[in-house]
């Protein structure tokens, strides 16, 4: 018999802040033990943390939970209805992460940042355009996590010649032949 997944989670500082939300959030279950092996070297410091799609907010409380109140929780979605959670401490920045005239006000706006977190619209071209364009604002050992990379093995998210998985490993092979 195999364990209850729930279970298997107990512990877990960002599962623990995922439950604790006073709004519904959306994460893979085995998301968790990344961000928990990832993401808690940052907890309690005063750090820049932006996540991008925070749809009914409840990531915005969960990321404050985990990191604690020193850090600087930024979120970026479409709806201009998120800007309702800036009441609750957040700042929130609305528009396209598809579109780099957004992505340089932003730039202009925030200084380094220390983590993204991409849970956006998971299209190849929103997630090739977010990293090339983000990539600059994150500090020497930061992290830029892209959830949902499994789209680029599914239609509807874009030309499979352009797919986010397909630019990682031309960026890899890049890196590997200098």
């Amino acid at each position: 018999m195999k364990d209850n997944p729930e279970s298997q989670l107990a512990g877990s500082p960002s599962y623990e802040a995922f439950l604790d939300s006073p709004e519904p959030s959306y994460k893979h279950t085995t998301y968790f033990a990344a961000y928990d092996a990832l993401l808690n070297q940052y907890r309690d410091k005063p750090i820049t943390f932006v996540e991008i799609g925070v749809l009914n907010g409840g990531s915005l409380f969960m990321w404050r939970k985990f990191f604690g109140d020193s850090a600087r929780i930024i979120g970026i979605d479409l709806n201009p209805e998120a800007k309702k959670w800036e009441a609750h401490g957040f700042e929130i920045f609305i528009g396209s992460q598809e579109d780099p005239n957004f992505w340089t006000k932003f730039c202009e706006s925030v200084d380094e940042i220390d983590v993204v977190l991409d849970d956006g619209g998971h299209t190849y071209l929103q997630q090739i355009i977010t990293t090339e364009l983000l990539l600059g604002q994150i500090k020497d050992k930061g992290m830029l996590i892209v959830e949902d990379t499994h789209t680029s093995y599914m239609s509807g998210f874009g030309d499979p010649k352009i797919g986010f998985m397909n630019y990682i490993l031309q960026t890899i092979n890049r890196i590997n032949s200098r």
